[in-house]
C-alpha cells in the first residue's frame, strides 16, 4: 500500500493533478506535463509538508501552549527541534473521497477532539481543475456547541520552470513581513519588507536569498484579489492567488535544506487565515462558532 494512500487522479484541457488520501495532499500538478508544484512519489512518505493542507492552524504554535476559552491546552510538539506544534492536526490522517468527477474531488475528514484541541471539525477539502488552473478550498465547520479557534493554509511548493529558486523571479505584493527568531522562527514583530531586503512588490530574482517568513499587508486587484507569481528565465512560471481579504498573510519559503535532494528546488508559497502562533496572539484568528462554516480557496495556474 502506498504510504499516502489511495490516489486520485483530476485532468481538464492541459492541466493534470494527482490528489492522495493521507493529508488530502496535493501529490502533483502539470501544464502540458510541466511541473508547477514540486511532486513526490506515490511509493514515498510525504516530505516537509509538500503539498499538504494545513489544519486547523497552519505554522507554529510556540511550545504547542495556548490558552482558549480561559483554558490552557498543551499539543504534541511535532516540530520537537524548535519545540513548536507545527502545521496543524490534519496532515496525516486519512481522508475520505465523498464526491469526484474528472476534473474535481472532494475529501472529507471529521477531526476528534482531544485534551489539546477539544473540537470536533468535519473538514472538507475540494480540488477543481478548469481552463484557470487548480482550484483548492479548505472548509471546517464547527459541529459543537462552542466556539473553536481555527485557521488554515496550503502547502505546495510552486515551481516556476527550469532551474532552482535561485533563478526565478518573485512578484509578491507584500508591504510588511514578520520578524521571527532565528532559532525557533517565532514571531518577533511586524516590520517594512524594506528593512530585510524582502522588498518584491516590484519582480526581482530571488539568488541566494533566505526566506522563511509570514509576509502581510497585502496589495490586492480591482476584484479583492492577491497574486504572487514566480516566473523562470525564459519567462514562463506559475501565479497563485487567493481573496486578500479572507487570508491576509502569506508565508513565503525558499526550501533551504543544505545537502538535501530537495534544497531550493521550489518556493513554498502558502497564503494563510492567520500568522504563526496566532493561537496566542489572536490575531487575524478565526473563532469558529457552533454551526458556522468557514471557507477560502486558492489557485494555482499556469504563466
Amino acid at each position: 500500500m502506498n504510504p499516502s494512500g489511495f490516489q486520485v487522479e483530476l485532468s481538464h484541457g492541459a492541466y493534470t493533478a494527482v490528489v492522495t488520501e493521507v493529508g488530502a495532499t496535493l501529490r502533483e500538478l502539470r501544464h502540458d506535463d510541466r511541473p508547477l508544484v514540486v511532486a513526490f512519489g506515490a511509493d514515498e512518505i510525504r516530505p516537509n509538508y509538500r503539498g499538504a493542507v494545513l489544519a486547523p492552524w497552519p505554522n507554529r504554535i510556540a511550545d504547542g501552549t495556548y490558552t482558549f476559552g480561559g483554558v490552557e491546552r498543551q499539543l504534541p510538539l511535532t516540530e520537537p527541534a524548535r519545540g513548536n506544534a507545527l502545521h496543524g492536526l490534519a496532515g496525516w490522517v486519512r481522508w475520505e473521497v465523498a464526491s469526484q468527477s474528472a476534473a474535481e474531488v472532494t475529501l472529507t475528514h471529521r477531526l476528534v477532539p482531544f485534551t489539546g484541541y477539544p473540537h470536533a471539525l468535519e473538514l472538507r477539502v475540494r480540488y477543481s481543475l478548469d481552463d484557470a488552473g487548480l482550484h483548492w478550498t479548505v472548509a471546517a465547520t464547527n459541529p459543537g456547541d462552542g466556539p473553536a479557534p481555527y485557521g488554515t493554509a496550503p502547502h505546495p511548493y510552486l515551481v516556476a520552470g527550469a532551474g532552482r529558486v535561485d533563478d526565478w523571479s518573485l512578484e509578491l505584493p507584500a508591504a510588511e513581513y514578520l520578524a521571527v527568531t532565528p532559532e525557533r522562527l517565532l514571531p518577533v514583530g511586524v516590520e517594512p519588507v524594506e528593512s530585510a531586503g524582502f522588498d518584491f512588490r516590484t519582480p526581482r530574482q530571488l539568488g541566494d536569498i533566505f526566506i522563511d517568513h509570514a509576509f502581510t499587508s497585502l496589495a490586492a486587484d480591482a476584484d479583492g484579489i492577491a497574486r504572487v507569481v514566480v516566473r523562470a528565465g525564459d519567462g514562463g512560471g506559475v501565479e497563485c492567488s487567493w481573496v486578500a481579504a479572507e487570508c491576509p498573510w502569506v508565508q513565503i519559503h525558499t526550501a533551504d535544506r543544505p545537502g538535501e535532494s530537495g534544497d531550493r528546488i521550489g518556493l513554498a508559497v502558502e497564503p494563510m487565515t492567520c500568522p504563526p502562533d496566532a493561537f496566542n496572539s489572536g490575531t487575524d484568528l478565526v473563532v469558529l462558532e457552533p454551526g458556522r462554516t468557514h471557507e477560502t480557496t486558492w489557485t494555482i495556474a499556469a504563466l
